[in-house]
């Protein structure tokens, strides 16, 4: 059974940072392209990053570019997120995709606040 588990998310003032963390189980990460997208209150999913398979090639959204960072642990099967230099419209749910075949995980809060 395919399953994503997304942690890390929390409270954090603007310019704070965040790790989320994605477990994967039912397959091996390294044999897939990798999202993460979001989801603010009121708003349609956005696109935050990929990471290729294999080569592990690296793309971002202009809105997080230069800010965070997307990588993954294939020993541990986990595909990870940092959040560098937060701002308030970077407060969303947070989910993992393996997009190709329409998996996603439940999702992880971040809520970026003074």
């Amino acid at each position: 059974e395919v399953q994503l588990v997304e942690s890390g998310g929390g409270l954090v003032q603007p310019g704070g940072s965040l790790r989320l963390s994605c477990a994967a189980s039912g397959f091996s990460i390294r044999n897939y392209r990798m999202s993460w997208v979001r989801q603010a209150p009121g708003k349609e999913v956005e696109w935050v990053s990929n990471i290729s398979s294999l080569i592990d090639t690296t793309y971002y959204a202009d809105s997080v570019k230069g800010r965070f960072t997307i990588s993954r642990d294939n020993a541990k099967n986990t595909l990870y997120l940092q959040l560098n230099s937060l701002k308030t419209e970077d407060t969303a749910m947070y989910y993992c995709e393996r997009r190709t075949f329409g998996d996603r995980g439940q999702g992880t809060q971040v809520t970026v606040s003074s």
